[in-house]
């Protein structure tokens, strides 16, 4: 492939604002931009808003034509005068932190040889900041763009893209779209989607009523915080029977599961503690599920024999500790372009009354189908199944596949800019993650990770190697001179 002639002024002005770069993604890693309860003129919470301020203000810096769209995303419009081709989807919101991070803090940047280590340096404020530097680079090597390119940068792709419905409300979806937010080559199908709540609650006997003093009775179980994210942690809390067959229990599941399994007994309760890895829904094999891991521990554990408990089983039988494709739930699909079905238990909260006379459980899982499935063979199917069990499934439909035909202009093209910079072939590929593009009808997901790389993106000691940031910058600006000079 030859190189075009503009390639050599963009690489070297890269080169030359490496240090800058990593200033601005330092800055930006550095606000705790989780999603928090609305406040007046900040629908996504204070510390979205301020990042949202904080890339307006770079991209203003930069020389961009900036819009602010209600605190839900920022705009930086580059040739504005001219009729928009292309449209960058990027998000500065994060997921939730743990406190198990081991190389730093996780909203302290911290850079270890060519990685730099925090929440978001991969999910997407890395990313954001390669798209940024892009535009940067082509104005001010004075690269002439027939049409206009823009730069959107969201506060709610984590949790359920609200910023792109209201954005969408105003403006209309570009020629071109493409999101810096999944891996290299290039994403051009993403998986439908199927993230449910199921909730369960009821009468059962008392704890005065239970004369059986060996048996388990099981007070609290909480794990998981949204229904995108693998639990690392749960927490369970014991009454009755005895160490012995507890601690037999727990040695057999950590061998079952590599779960770590901690308790401490107080006031005639174990308060259990089950710990694994967090990871990204998505990717279920890739995490290391503490939820799961403690319903295994409960399946060991002699029960008394009540509803809730009873509940708890069901829910553990059809949501097996690794069972990544739903098989326990008859839903494992595949197909040839779109691949298999991913299902991970991201959510459950089960409570007791005082006197134990009464139960609550509220779970959620996150499905990711081939294109294959539909709300009749996998959503009914679900649905039915739970409530065979006694658990009722929320009314809600399931996210369609999203495909963006292999040979259009938009997904050649960019490969181009890909197999400039890596030299090698490029092939559009499938993913269960949805990126902020599943809903058009024209986007793409386009870099910043390498496949063969795990960045534990919503997970402990989430990275970014620099040297992919830099290199994702070149190819975003190859990419916009492509699809707009």
């Amino acid at each position: 492939m030859s190189e075009p002639r503009y390639k050599q002024q963009i690489d070297e002005w890269i080169d030359s604002h490496k240090d800058e770069m990593v200033r601005d993604l330092c800055m930006l890693m550095r606000i705790p931009s989780v999603r928090g309860d609305a406040e007046e003129g900040m629908p996504y919470g204070p510390e979205a808003a301020r990042a949202l301020e904080a890339m307006e203000g770079l991209m203003k810096e930069y020389g961009l034509k900036t819009s602010n769209y209600a605190n839900h995303c920022v705009t930086g419009d580059l040739a504005p005068e001219k009729k928009k081709t292309l449209d960058i989807l990027a998000h500065l919101d994060v997921v939730p932190v743990s406190d198990t991070w081991t190389k730093t803090q996780p909203f302290e940047p911290y850079i270890e040889g060519d990685l730099i280590y925090g929440r978001g340096s991969s999910d997407d404020k890395g990313p954001a900041i390669a798209a940024l530097y892009a535009l940067r680079a082509i104005r001010e090597t004075g690269i002439e763009l027939a049409n206009s390119v823009r730069l959107i940068c969201g506060s709610d792709e984590e949790c359920g893209s609200g910023d792109l419905e209201y954005y969408y409300g105003i403006e209309e979806e570009a020629e071109y779209t493409f999101t810096p937010d999944a891996d290299f080559p290039l994403i051009n199908i993403e998986k439908g989607r199927l993230a449910s709540e199921f909730t369960a609650q009821g009468d059962q006997a008392s704890a005065e009523e239970i004369e059986d003093t060996d048996v388990f009775r099981v007070l609290a179980l909480h794990a998981g915080d949204k229904e995108n994210v693998i639990p690392g942690r749960a927490g369970v809390t014991l009454a009755g029977g005895s160490t012995e067959v507890l601690e037999a229990a727990a040695e057999e599941i950590r061998a079952l599961t590599g779960c770590e399994i901690t308790w401490g007994f107080g006031d005639g309760q174990y308060a259990v503690e089950v710990r694994g890895n967090t990871g990204h829904a998505s990717t279920p094999q890739n995490g290391l599920n503490a939820l799961t891991g403690a319903l295994e521990l409960l399946k060991k554990l002699p029960l008394a024999k009540r509803a809730g408990e009873e509940k708890l089983l069901c829910t553990a039988a059809l949501w097996p500790h690794g069972d990544y494709n739903g098989s326990a739930l008859k839903v494992d699909y595949k197909d040839e372009e779109s691949g298999e079905l991913t299902m991970s238990l991201d959510v459950l909260h089960y409570d007791v009354k005082d006197d134990e006379s009464a139960y609550e459980l509220r779970g959620c899982y996150d499905c990711r189908a081939p294109i294959c499935a539909n709300d009749q063979n996998l959503t009914e199917k679900i649905r039915s199944q739970l409530a065979e069990a006694g658990i009722c499934m929320k009314e809600e439909a399931m996210s369609e596949a999203h495909c963006v035909p292999a040979d259009s202009e938009l997904v050649r093209k960019l490969l181009e800019s890909y197999e400039l910079y890596f030299g090698t072939k490029g092939e559009p590929i499938a993913i269960g993650g949805g990126t902020y593009v599943h809903h058009l009808k024209r986007g793409v997901a386009f870099g910043c990770a390498e496949p063969d790389v795990d960045n534990r993106m919503h997970g402990d000691d989430e990275f970014m190697k620099l040297s992919i940031l830099y290199k994702s910058a070149k190819i975003f600006a190859d990419a916009i001179v492509r699809l707009c000079g």
